[in-house]
């Protein structure tokens, strides 16, 4: 997967569809945009014949175009009505900001924000928060604020509050719980539904839950693996990103499991973030399309 720098990107749209197949769905698309002066960059679609269902990617260079964005918009969505389609347009001038949810683990925390400062990742991250206070001197380094939001049975719903209203002040836009070891509310995963991106130390759906590395090492797998996926009320069973895979042999130990997981941990979640950086994943159920 190829990716674009901001400047390219800035005079560009890009439009994610899913809906029904039937027949005419893309000139429909493409007739639309040519009518309103938006030429298309690339166009990438996908049918899921078993399920019925289609999804399209299109990405459009905006700058001779006739109408402002909201009439296109408006456009986009009566063809929509038309065709039972789910849409959302993001554009590319739009840096989006990603708050980095932690517990005392750091090795994604560091992979994100360094695959940030060179570049790899497009956005802007104004916010880490920990139910410990254990990466503060990291994050203090890296020169982000860091809040801790201690979390007990008692006082949970207060504290995801006070984590809720501090991403809405900060206008995040993407969660990444980069390896935050607690169970999120019911209302956490409404308000960032497709929106929370988490990564679980194994390769889903096999261990879910705590100490999958323990868990393989007791069943003597011959590889380890890491998943991200978007956060639901189910847990690690949200709609699977990314994943990758790692040799392991009989000689391994937990501590060398632990070892290979961390390093498939860090370059599966950065590949699952770009890839949603990039406004390429469309959810269908309990199932991801990821365009290429």
């Amino acid at each position: 997967m190829h990716s674009s720098t901001p400047a390219q990107l800035a005079d560009t749209a890009t439009i994610l569809v899913s809906c029904p197949d039937r027949r005419g769905l893309v000139a429909a698309l493409a007739q639309l945009l040519y009518g309103h002066g938006a030429n298309i960059l690339s166009a990438d679609q996908h049918t899921d014949t078993a399920a019925n269902m289609f999804f399209q990617r299109i990405v459009v260079d905006l700058r001779e175009i006739h109408a402002d964005r909201t009439t296109l918009e408006h456009a986009v969505a009566e063809v929509a009505a038309r065709f039972q389609m789910r849409f959302q347009i993001c554009y590319g001038d739009h840096v989006k900001r990603i708050a980095l949810m932690v517990s005392k683990t750091d090795h994604c925390l560091h992979d994100l924000v360094l695959r940030k400062r060179a570049g790899e990742l497009s956005c802007e991250i104004p916010v880490i928060v920990s139910n410990h206070p254990d990466l503060e001197p990291i994050a203090r380094g890296y020169g982000i604020p860091f809040h801790v939001f201690s979390i007990s049975d008692a006082n949970k719903r207060e504290q995801e509050d006070r984590m809720l209203a501090l991403f809405a002040e900060q206008r995040v836009d993407l969660v990444v719980l980069a390896r935050y070891m607690q169970i999120v509310s019911a209302e956490f995963c409404a308000r960032y539904a497709e929106r929370a991106i988490n990564i679980h130390h194994s390769f889903l759906p096999a261990f879910v839950g705590g100490k999958p590395y323990h868990q393989a090492h007791d069943r003597g797998v011959k590889v380890v693996g890491a998943t991200a996926h978007y956060v639901t009320v189910d847990l690690d069973e949200g709609p699977i990103i990314e994943q990758d895979v790692m040799r392991a042999t009989h000689r391994d130990s937990v501590e060398d499991l632990i070892r290979k997981g961390r390093d498939l941990e860090r370059v599966v979640l950065s590949r699952a973030v770009r890839y949603h950086l990039e406004d390429r994943v469309l959810v269908s159920g309990h199932k991801t399309v990821v365009f290429g």
